[in-house]
């Protein structure tokens, strides 16, 4: 029962009819004040979320130990014992990639943090020595590797083709260079349109970045849209299960249902997994090193193998039928995994500045 103060009207404020006790008998309004604080709004909107009762922590157990058992019970009605799908997708995904969006990064706490003890050699990274060789050259000129084994690494790449003082710049100096060289040029020497482009791009952005600056926003840019990438492969996933399963019998909907789950599961074993490194991380103690490795280790596992008992227990097929299935769909979905994170990286490339 609700705990806010009735309005002293017993009028709907929805739709206007005469409201005798709490809830409206026409709409089902409650007939409470409409003046709340901020605590009273953001409480009732994380209520609403996970309904704070048995259903939310239910599916959460059932969702990280009972595989495909929220699923099951789903799409044979009972509805009101569990949380509703897009509601816990919803909510998995906001909270893994905001909660984990709060911590900043391992290099941006690296970067900031001074070192102060003597007995660690650090090296420091060339562009903040700002010096001219940005090369092999310029790795020993700091100490990172000797002048013997600067002479053998020219070595292996002159034999290679690879111009040692540029090969962070593919032998040109900025795009200038490479427009000049592309227009001037003979025919046959000159890049195709593709390598153009990219030489282009990658010229122009270093021209404004430093390396750390350029690897720094990839990564920035790939982590902010990656929910929308995941949201956007959902349907693909529950197409492969379509395809591979009896029409008559399952609906895309059911699939749907089954992805919806799968998914929520893969991040709030990422959300729990990155809790844990965090925890870890603020002991040095051997022993506790083990132990994170081994709990990790079981997590990733976990989230490997869950697929398989999940489609068991979903579809009700045999351990060899299921199996076989499974094993296509997982295989199929691993190649299509790939190239869309290939391509989802060359987009992010593309729009780097």
């Amino acid at each position: 029962m609700s705990k806010e103060k009735l309005r002293s009207e017993t009028n709907c404020l929805n739709c206007n009819q005469k409201v005798e006790h709490r809830f409206c008998p026409h709409c089902g309004q409650e007939n409470t004040e409409i003046r709340v604080t901020f605590h009273h709004l953001f409480s009732h909107f994380f209520k609403n979320l996970t309904h704070y009762d048995n259903s939310f922590w239910r599916t959460i157990v059932y969702l990280l130990f009972k595989p495909a058992a929220v699923s099951k019970a789903y799409t044979s009605g009972k509805r009101k014992s569990f949380l509703a799908p897009m509601r816990l997708y919803i909510f998995t995904s906001f909270a893994t990639f905001f909660l984990i969006s709060l911590f900043p990064s391992e290099n941006t706490e690296i970067s900031i943090t001074p070192i102060k003890k003597k007995t660690e050699n650090v090296a420091p990274t060339l562009d903040s020595l700002h010096i001219e060789e940005k090369s092999v050259d310029g790795l020993t000129k700091i100490g990172v590797i000797s002048q013997k084994s600067n002479d053998t690494l020219k070595k292996i790449l002159k034999k290679t083709n690879i111009d040692p003082d540029k090969i962070t710049d593919f032998g040109y100096k900025d795009t200038k260079q490479l427009d000049w060289i592309q227009k001037n040029s003979a025919e046959k020497e000159k890049l195709g349109k593709t390598e153009y482009w990219f030489l282009k791009k990658w010229l122009s952005v270093k021209e404004e970045n430093t390396n750390e600056e350029i690897i720094e926003k990839f990564s920035q840019s790939f982590e902010q849209n990656l929910p929308k990438v995941l949201f956007i492969y959902m349907p693909i996933f529950a197409l492969l299960l379509w395809i591979f399963h009896d029409k008559k019998r399952w609906y895309f909907y059911d699939h749907g249902i089954f992805t919806l789950h799968f998914f929520s599961f893969l991040l709030l074993v990422i959300l729990i997994l990155f809790f844990i490194d965090k925890l870890f991380a603020l002991s040095d103690w051997p022993v506790l090193g083990w132990i994170h490795l081994f709990i990790k280790v079981i997590g990733v596992l976990w989230m490997l193998f869950y697929f398989f008992p999940a489609h068991r227990r979903f579809y009700g097929e045999s351990h060899m039928v299921s199996f076989f299935k499974s094993s296509l769909v997982y295989a199929f979905n691993v190649i299509i995994i790939i190239v869309l994170m290939v391509f989802y990286g060359l987009y992010t490339y593309i729009n780097l500045h």
